[in-house]
């Protein structure tokens, strides 16, 4: 017969043992919980920089794909307090010349007017800010103040015929994440290429954003 394990190796846990491990758990789930929250919250907020990068590589991206006008516009999110941004294409015509107040530029609906794929054109490509931590964590600012698009060239240059381009997209945290989360910059250049930059280091730094 199976020698018996000796009493010791039977005895489960006592009453006080469980109550102190209990203690412990609820413990560290107090002071760990709160803190998983802000670390996952602010690397939402990290990520931001990554949502509106997408956006004008996108823009210049079809602009050379398509030989043709683009341009990325951003617009405020009523739910997030953040901004949404699309980015639509234009083709040049005796009767377009892909100016900003014209009405040539393809939409969400539908291609734009001259696309000579017809009406199996390029759509608009919009995207929703919804996901991005809401104003109270991050605040976008644009510059100019007031700047909301970016035209680009057939050759994915910034088309400097609109003087009121944007020229920086900055993100910066809230004053109750000030500290856990870095202030971060878009800066377009006039070769359409949108480069990271951190505004709030020396300009000594090779991380920090241009004069």
């Amino acid at each position: 017969m199976p020698l018996r394990p000796p009493l010791a190796r039977m005895r489960g846990l006592t009453l006080l043992e469980l109550l102190i491990t209990l203690t412990i758990f609820g413990f560290m789930l107090a002071i760990g919980l709160p803190n998983a929250s802000n670390w996952l919250l602010a690397n939402r907020a990290r990520s931001a920089s990554e949502f509106y990068a997408e956006g004008f590589s996108m823009a210049r991206r079809q602009a050379v794909l398509h030989n043709t006008f683009s341009r990325i516009s951003l617009t405020p999110n009523v739910n997030t307090g953040q901004m949404n941004w699309q980015v639509d294409l234009c083709f040049v015509s005796a009767n377009t010349q892909c100016g900003a107040a014209e009405g040539g530029w393809s939409t969400v609906a539908a291609a734009a007017a001259n696309d000579p794929e017809g009406v199996a054109g390029f759509k608009s490509v919009l995207r929703v800010a919804d996901a991005l931590p809401n104003s109270e964590v991050l605040l976008p600012s644009t510059v100019p103040e007031g700047s909301s698009q970016v035209y680009f060239t057939p050759m994915g240059w910034v088309d400097t015929r609109f003087a009121e381009r944007l020229t920086r997209l900055q993100l910066d945290p809230s004053s109750r994440f000030h500290g856990e989360v870095p202030s971060v910059a878009l800066v377009v250049t006039l070769a359409g290429m949108a480069t990271k930059c951190q505004p709030d280091v020396p300009a000594s730094d090779t991380r920090a954003c241009p004069p």
